[in-house]
């Protein structure tokens, strides 16, 4: 069964294969929920196949990709493996990913997972919508029996989101504005990692980045974006993305906090 435990940062050995595309240096790329372009996981299943949708990089190809994937109530897929490691965030619902064996530990939504290539494992969604953020390091993302099982030597990692470990400004030097808060989740901030930020009832302000790979994913909660002049607002599953020197300025108008998750390859600055 997979370690539930407390983590403040987890590293995790990446290997990109291919350099995956970004926006314009000096310009962003959004895609709001509400535009994001379905298809499913497994074409041939139609219907039956959780609903999938790329939101960076081409998950059939060998490229790091980010994808949503969204399962019906009551999905359970058989015992499996995949060719790669991933990593789950949920967005929406209740989520189970363990052993065949394991006891259900439903993980909601701001919980984070990851899967190692080649381990056995299983899939389940409990609730009426459950939407998770999928990320690959390389690809293409495949499934394979349990037969085809092999262990990479990572080890795989449940954390419900009561288990994440929250910063603010008095902890760590990116943090700037009052009352948002950030977790750790995967790699190093001297190379490429994953991170989660928390943005207040009533933040504005804005992200700073020089990072040549900035994504972000609204996790839970909405956020107003604002890129010159013109303002969007983005619920959860929305994207955004940059490359190079750029200021995302984000406004939460809503009375609950709202969570995105953000893969840089450099520290980026909040205020």
């Amino acid at each position: 069964m997979k370690c539930r435990i407390v983590l403040s940062a987890l590293i995790l050995s990446t290997s990109l294969i291919s350099a995956p595309t970004f926006a314009d240096e000096h310009e962003s790329k959004v895609i709001p929920a509400n535009k994001v372009k379905w298809g499913y996981l497994n074409p041939l299943r139609g219907e039956q196949s959780p609903g999938a949708a790329d939101l960076w990089g081409d998950r059939t190809a060998d490229t790091p990709t980010g994808m949503l994937v969204r399962f019906k109530k009551g999905f359970e897929s058989p015992p499996h493996i995949h060719n790669i490691t991933y990593r789950g965030i949920v967005i929406e619902g209740q989520m189970h990913n363990d052993d065949p064996t394991a006891e259900k530990m439903w993980m909601p939504t701001g919980s984070f997972w990851t899967q190692p290539a080649g381990e056995n494992h299983t899939t389940a969604a409990n609730d009426t919508t459950n939407l998770i953020y999928l990320e690959i390091d390389s690809g293409p993302y495949l499934v394979k029996p349990t037969n085809k099982q092999f262990d990479n030597g990572e080890r795989p990692l449940n954390l419900h989101k009561d288990n994440l470990v929250w910063l603010n400004k008095s902890d760590i030097n990116n943090i700037n504005a009052n009352a948002v808060q950030t977790t750790f989740l995967w790699g190093n901030t001297d190379a490429s990692y994953g991170s989660m930020i928390k943005l207040p009832a009533g933040f504005k302000g804005e992200i700073s980045t020089n990072a040549n790979e900035f994504r972000a994913v609204i996790i839970a909660g909405s956020v107003q974006y604002s890129s010159k002049g013109n303002l969007q607002n983005l619920s959860a599953g929305s994207y955004i993305e940059s490359a190079g020197k750029f200021i995302h300025s984000l406004e939460n108008k809503s009375n609950i906090p709202a969570t995105i998750y953000i893969r840089s390859n450099e520290t980026y600055q909040v205020n």
